[in-house]
Order: C-alpha cells, then sequence, then structure tokens
C-alpha cells in the first residue's frame, strides 16, 4: 500500500505501555491501519528508535515492516501519543520531544479519582466514544477490570481482580504440585477428573460466573448499557460467556482497540487545541 507525503504527515503512532506489553496502533489520519504489541524495551532500545522517529527511519525489529517503510517516506519527526501504567518505561521516553504523554487529567471523564489507571480511563472513554454511553467495560488484560459510566459520562466505578492467565501463572509458581498450563481454545468441562482439566475449571467458570454477576447488576442499574470487552484474552472470553449465555441475554462486543479509540479521540482534540 502506498501513502503520499502529504497523507504520512497525518500519520502518527500510539503507544499504550501496559503491564507485560507495549501496545502499538498506526494511525493514518483517523483509521488504524494496525496494531501491534513487542516486549517492554530497554533505556538503549527506546534511545534508538526514539533517534529514528526524528529522522523517519525505523528498526523493523520493533514496528512491522509495512509501518517501518511508510513511515521513512517522510523526514518529519513521527508524533508519537502514549499512555502508561509504567513510571519506568514512560521515563524512558522522557529524550522524545515529539511524544505526548496522555495522563488521567486529559481524559474528559466526570468522576476519575487520582488513583485510576490511565488505561482503564482510556478503555472507557474509547468505548463510550465508539458505542455511546452508558457502557461497562471489561478489559481482560494482566488484571481483569471491570469499568462502567453512565449516560452523563460520570465513572460509576469498577472492579479488580487477578486476570486468566495470571491466576494461572500463580498457582503454577507458589504450589509444589500444580503444573503451568494454557488458557484454553474452547470452554473446559465443568467437571474434571484431571488436575490441568481442574485448573481450567476451576479459574474459568469462577471469572465467568463473577463476569454474569457484574454483568446483570449492570444491567439492572442501566438496562440500556452496551457492554464491552477489551484486552488480550477478550475473545476467548467471550467465546467462553457465548457458550453459556441463551441468545436473549445481553452479549457483550469485543473491541481489541478501545484504548487506541480512546487516544485517537484525544488527539483529534490536541489538535483542534494547538491548530
Amino acid at each position: 500500500m502506498h501513502y503520499s507525503i502529504e497523507r504520512c504527515e497525518r500519520s502518527w503512532l500510539a503507544l499504550m505501555i501496559g503491564n507485560s506489553r507495549l501496545h502499538w496502533a498506526w494511525f493514518v489520519d483517523g483509521t488504524l491501519d494496525r496494531a501491534w504489541d513487542t516486549s517492554h524495551l530497554s533505556a538503549a532500545a527506546v534511545e534508538r528508535l526514539s533517534q529514528r522517529l526524528a529522522s523517519g527511519i525505523l528498526p523493523e525489529g520493533i514496528l512491522p515492516p509495512h509501518v517501518a517503510s511508510v513511515a521513512s517516506d517522510t523526514s518529519k519527526p513521527l508524533p508519537v501519543y502514549m499512555a502508561s501504567v509504567v513510571p519506568e518505561q514512560t521515563t524512558l521516553w522522557q529524550g522524545y520531544p515529539p511524544a505526548k504523554t496522555i495522563t488521567l487529567a486529559d481524559v474528559p471523564l466526570v468522576g476519575l479519582y487520582p488513583t485510576l489507571g490511565v488505561d482503564r480511563a482510556l478503555a472507557l472513554l474509547g468505548a463510550g466514544e465508539t458505542l455511546g454511553y452508558p457502557v461497562l467495560v471489561i478489559d481482560a488484560g494482566t488484571a481483569l477490570t471491570f469499568t462502567g459510566a453512565d449516560s452523563q459520562q460520570r465513572l460509576i466505578g469498577g472492579a479488580i481482580l487477578p486476570g486468566l492467565r495470571l491466576q494461572f501463572q500463580s498457582l503454577a509458581r507458589n504450589t509444589a504440585a500444580l503444573p503451568a498450563i494454557q488458557l484454553p481454545s474452547q470452554l473446559p468441562s465443568r467437571w474434571a477428573t484431571k488436575t490441568p482439566a481442574a485448573i481450567e475449571s476451576g479459574v474459568i467458570y469462577t471469572v465467568l460466573a463473577g463476569m454474569r454477576d457484574f454483568i446483570e447488576d449492570w444491567c439492572c442499574q442501566f438496562p440500556d448499557s452496551q457492554i464491552a470487552l477489551t484486552g488480550g484474552d477478550s475473545h476467548l472470553l467471550l467465546a467462553y460467556l457465548q457458550s453459556q449465555l441463551p441468545k436473549t441475554e445481553r452479549q457483550p462486543i469485543a473491541d481489541p482497540y478501545l484504548i487506541f479509540w480512546g487516544m485517537r479521540s484525544l488527539r483529534f482534540k490536541f489538535v483542534i487545541h494547538n491548530s
């Protein structure tokens, strides 16, 4: 795919620094062209990347070849809009002036409390901007979080518990005999006769029961609300839920890019404000 220089000048990177990985998105104008994940970067790697972002010469080891080649068509520094829940990783980007750090204070939702994770706030904003308010966001990442806002874009509250993979890892690391297992591609049998299957059943069915309880309570308060699933395990959780839920019951919508939609909304406002 070819982009003109004028089009490239309207290109930008979104970077969400998560607890386990870096989540990237490449936007051309307001369109998300590609999204990918990488491991956290060392200080030296961020310095090299920043230098190349500033000159338009990008390393393919970090950015996909498609993105690197397109961005290299322009000599102007590539804008980076970033948010982070890992302060040590955020600090590494201070040497790249075109990087705009999005903080909780930038998110135009009402009633946000100071320790709310900016990732949760951005996902809630992204869900509200794309699906409408009220909305409940279930983020299935390293942690499993519930975050809801009403029709006035006011935060109602939420909850946090360990994510599916973190629960599996905790059992493997903190017990002598329980094995490490991977998330199954399909909902496992509830009544297991082997230890790995019993772990799958215990973690997954308990999480699903909790999710259904939160969804039911939310929908009692906000019957016209949308329910959005996001995060790395969102599609698996949706598949598990759909195998349990009757077709007449409220079906959540899976969208792995809610945080990026929130960042896109803020980037547009930043550009308008600074123009």
